[in-house]
């Protein structure tokens, strides 16, 4: 799995012009699932996410997690991270994974961060056209893929 990550003082989501996720304090996660992606890789995804310490403490130190500062997830679907840009200048997307597994992925993914992690999640619409809109706070932009970060 791989992902973007923004720290945002507000975000939302619109699909077709209604707003489907919107969020205060919290992140921005961009999710792509891949095709070798495993059961693990979410748990990791989501472990790591939730407790990564990228807010500031009272002395402005990145000290405080998502959970620490009672933040939310905006979580949209971004298959497009797996992206090949090896050869020419049209990427190839063989590496993401064929959208019925992405969708369980993505879903299963949302469903630990909500009930193992107790974190609000809000979503878009899996492999709609979205608007994302973000106030970034810092900024703060962080990737993670589970493959390289695990070893």
């Amino acid at each position: 799995m791989r992902a973007v990550i923004q720290r945002v003082k507000k975000a939302y989501v619109e699909v077709d012009g209604k707003i489907t996720g919107s969020i205060e304090k919290g992140l921005l996660v961009l999710l792509c699932v891949c095709e070798d992606d495993t059961e693990e890789d979410i748990k990791y995804m989501a472990k790591k996410i939730i407790n990564m310490r990228i807010f500031s403490d009272e002395n402005g130190k990145f000290n405080l997690s998502l959970k620490d500062v009672g933040g939310k997830l905006l979580v949209i679907s971004q298959f497009t991270l797996a992206a090949d840009t090896k050869k020419g200048n049209r990427p190839s997307y063989f590496y993401a994974a064929k959208p019925e597994k992405a969708k369980q992925f993505y879903e299963k993914f949302n469903e630990i961060c909500k009930k193992e992690h107790d974190i609000e999640v809000q979503t878009g619409i899996f492999a709609a056209h979205m608007d994302v809109h973000l106030i970034n706070d810092g900024p703060v932009t962080i990737y993670i893929d589970s493959k390289v970060n695990r070893q």
